[in-house]
């Protein structure tokens, strides 16, 4: 999974073609590192047609609130630039993100 920071979102998640699921995480979360080998299961099966990323929130809060991204962990879907859909908290498990990535492939 790539990994993106406040200098490359931009150009591999808003700029980019298609298809990108964000999984934004911090490092004092749980929560956020139980759930990423499931994100990136899923990126095994869908990798070939959605883009998957990651954001540590840490290192870019303003990032991440300008992208309305208030609780952890977040996985968002973007498409063409604009944020279509998310699952966050309690709602972000490996069954709830691969229902709304089958919605836009």
């Amino acid at each position: 999974m790539l990994a993106v920071d406040k200098d490359t979102f931009d150009k591999e998640v808003l700029e980019a073609e298609g298809v990108v699921l964000v999984d934004f995480w911090s490092d004092g979360c749980e929560p956020c590192k139980a759930l990423m080998p499931d994100i990136e299961e899923l990126e095994g099966v869908y990798g070939d047609k959605v883009k998957f990323v990651k954001l540590n929130t840490t290192q870019a809060r303003r990032l991440a609130i300008k992208q309305k991204v208030l609780g952890l962990p977040t996985i968002a879907i973007y498409k063409g630039g604009e944020k279509v859909e998310e699952v966050t908290k309690d709602e972000a498990n490996k069954a709830n993100t691969e229902t709304m990535i089958k919605k836009y492939i």
